[in-house]
This record gives structure tokens, sequence and C-alpha cells, in this order.
């Protein structure tokens, strides 16, 4: 058995040296901007669902609004395993569009979500003082569902940009240009949530019935995708997945590095979703309390005849400090991922400290320009030398993305056990970054490879 998968996986890797990647790099690299783009915005629905759904939540506003991105990186973990199985059963393509599909149907359930508000008004949870309606449960079921489904999309993309061969690059510059592409879907998010979606109204003004009509946009657009997709050529790339049948010698475990990395990815995703999905509600407690915010002199940011507010600003420029790091990194085809990933993750710590010493969130705008390059960096030092394993890491790579959901959710509830004040919470992201800082320098050496 193990001779025939060896015979039949040689065949597979002399044929695969004719397939031209291009098409299929580029495909790949536009679909992770819709992947980045429901992931910013599904965190950037926290403030405006906490002031429509969670106006009766009393002390527990910053905890439930918190759970809307808990609820979203949950489902990697859980998923993340699924989707490498159906790599290993379905192959790359058929994987991808099943995603897709349960994409559709996550945002499905967001409508849903805002007519059962609308439609029982007076269907609501009460936990302890706070009244909750039913519909925000149905939103963070939905969130899950999306979720999944972007867990199933990334176990796809991130091996296959890591091992499609294009002359002239390395693995981690194919990785962050598909990662610029998240960020410019990352960056265009918070706008699109508070100028399109909300129209520039300030979050105590949101009504729920604004949530319907977007949704069903944004599931009329990913349908159209989904039928792309399906027509287009989508390359199978040999050794990076178990052929059917095929027995996996050795625990996917056992290999240090990629451990290491899963916990490196726990902490990355964490701090990177504490910043772009809290940095809003850090800034409206601080307005709140009486500070004065501008960008360059002016209160708030008008934009074809859209008024965005400092909060909502914050959130784009950092997610827009991620967008032209991830240019510049696409660039860097000589340094390698560890040194990337020790200087950002310094300089990353530092400023977050600062910002914590002086009360001030625009330093925290500035940490997204070195954030930009580790999701890249840690996937690559992961998956580096696993071969055949490399489809099953990328699965148990997606265990760590729950940071973005346990972090996040501790911040929330720190910030309420403190009253609502957020300063002190950003100590949270100061340990993420020194772990990270340590994968880059020790944890991502290769003890043990599978090449």
């Amino acid at each position: 058995m193990i001779f025939s998968s060896t015979l039949k996986r040689s065949f597979i890797m002399q044929s695969q040296k004719q397939v031209n990647y291009l098409v299929p790099f580029i495909t790949l690299v536009i679909l992770f901007f819709f992947v980045g783009f429901l992931t910013t915005a599904n965190g950037q629905f926290q403030g405006p669902l906490k002031a429509a759904f969670l106006k009766s939540a009393g002390d527990l506003k910053n905890t439930f609004a918190t759970l809307i991105s808990f609820s979203w990186f949950l489902a990697y973990p859980l998923t993340g395993g699924v989707a490498s199985s159906w790599i290993t059963k379905y192959g790359y393509k058929r994987t991808l569009i099943q995603g897709l599909l349960i994409l559709v149907i996550g945002l499905g359930v967001f409508w849903v979500s805002s007519w059962y508000t609308i439609t029982f008004p007076e269907s609501n949870v009460y936990i302890g003082s706070a009244t909750i309606p039913i519909g925000y449960f149905i939103f963070l079921l939905g969130s899950f569902v999306a979720g999944s489904a972007a867990t199933i999309l990334q176990v796809v993309i991130n091996p296959y940009l890591t091992a499609c061969n294009i002359k002239g690059t390395q693995a981690v510059q194919r990785l962050n240009i598909g990662a610029s592409s998240n960020s410019i879907g990352t960056t265009v998010a918070p706008f699109f949530v508070t100028g399109i979606v909300f129209g520039g109204l300030a979050m105590e003004d949101v009504y729920i019935s604004q949530l319907q009509f977007p949704f069903i946009c944004m599931m009329l657009v990913i349908g159209l995708v989904t039928f792309i997709m399906s027509k287009l050529a989508l390359p199978d790339i040999a050794g990076t997945r178990a052929i059917v049948g095929e027995k996996l010698e050795k625990s996917i475990w056992s290999f240090r590095h990629l451990t290491l990395g899963v916990v490196a990815v726990f902490f990355y995703v964490g701090v990177e979703v504490c910043i772009g999905a809290n940095i809003n509600l850090y800034t409206i407690e601080l307005e709140n309390a009486g500070r004065q915010f501008s960008f360059f002199g002016m209160n708030s940011l008008n934009l074809f005849g859209i008024n965005f507010s400092i909060p909502a600003l914050m959130a784009t420029l950092y997610w827009g400090g991620m967008l032209i790091g991830r240019l510049i990194s696409s660039s860097l085809n000589k340094i390698s991922p560890n040194v990337q990933l020790v200087f950002t993750a310094l300089i990353a710590t530092i400023l977050v400290l600062v910002a914590i010493a002086i009360n001030e969130p625009w330093l925290l705008v500035g940490v997204g320009l070195f954030h930009s390059v580790m999701w890249g960096a840690i996937f690559t030092l992961s998956v580096n030398k696993l071969g055949k394993y490399t489809s099953v890491a990328s699965g148990v790579f997606m265990i760590g993305v729950i940071g973005g959901a346990l972090l996040p959710l501790f911040q929330g509830i720190f910030a309420d056990m403190l009253s609502g004040i957020w300063r002190w919470t950003w100590f949270i992201v100061v340990v993420g970054e020194l772990y990270i800082l340590y994968y880059g320098l020790s944890g991502s050496k290769v003890i043990q490879s599978a090449e």
C-alpha cells in the first residue's frame, strides 16, 4: 500500500511540473479579498449591534458585543479538521465551492436575525438584569456559520498559495500577496459597515431594519463568485495532501515547529482582532469620558458625502496599515520569514506598551503596519518541510485562530470588570506580541521534518 501510494504520488508530481499556476493563483488572491472583507465587516458590527440589539444589556454590553467575534472565530478550531478531510477526499476545488455555499447560508442566517427581531420585537431572553433579543442569538449563529465558511476557504487558500510555484517568488511572498488582497477587504469593510450599511449614522441612531438589504446583496455577490469559481480550473498540487486511503505514519502534533506555530497564530489572530474589533469601543469610551480626538484637525472624515466617525476611521486606518505592510512585504523575496516576524513583533510590542503608558489609541492604529506580515510568516514557518502533511497541517493550524474569539472576549470581560475602562486591557495584546517574538526567534526551528 505504501509502495503503491509512493508510485502514485511520483506520477502526479511529474505531471505537476507542467502545470501553470498563475491563473489559479490570481483567482485565489481575489477570493482572499472576500474572506478579509467579511471577517472584518463581522467585527465592525459590534458597535452598531451594541446600540441596536444590546440597548438593554446593562453592564454586560461589552461582553455581549465581543461575542460576535467569539462566535465567528470559534468556528475555526471546530471546522478546520473537517476542511482538511474534505481536501483529502474531494480535492481543493470542490472543498472551495462547498465553503462558498456555506458562506451564502451564513449570510442568510444574518438576514433571518434582523427579520426575526423586527417581526417579533417582544421575543427576548433575560440574563440577570440584561434583556437580549432572540434575534441577537440568531445573529451569533450566523456569525458561526459564516466563520465556518471562512475557515474552509482559508484551509484551501493558505497551503495552495504557499505551494503553487510561481517563478521568481518564495512561499511567504506569495502568501503575503494573497494577504494584501485580504487586507484590501479588511480596509474597505469598516467604511462599508459605517458608511453604506448605516449611512454614516451615529451608532445610537442605528435601526435593525438597516441590516436586511446589505445581507441580501452580499448573498447574491457570493453566489455569483461561487458560480464563477465552479467554472474555473483549479489544478491540484502534488505532495501537499494525503492520497485517499493513504495512512500518515506520524502524528501531526509530532512536528514541534507546527505545534508552536498553532500557539503563535492563536496569539497573532487574537491580538489582531483585539485591536481591529475593539479599538472603536476603546475610543468611544475615551470620548464619553471627555477625550477629544481628531484626524489632521478634523473631528470626523467626510468621504463621498458620508460622514465617518473617528472610531470607525481608526479601525479603517489600522486595517489599512496592514494592507500597506503586506504590499511592501509581498515584494520582499530576499528577507526570510523569521527575520520579518522577529522585527515586526518587537516593534508592535513597543508600540502597544507606549499606547498603554500614555493612554493613546492612535498608537494602536500604527500596530497594523507591523501585524501585516505575521500571518504569512507564521504559516510559512509552521508548514515548512511538512510535505504530504501540509493540508492536514493547514486544518490543524486553524485551531489557533480561536485566539480571535477568546482574546477579544477576555478583553471585553476585562473592560466590564474595570467599569468600561479599556486602557489596561491592552496588556493582553502585549503578552501575545511577546510570544510571537519568541516563535520567530526560537519556536519556528525545524527539529523534525516530513521530507
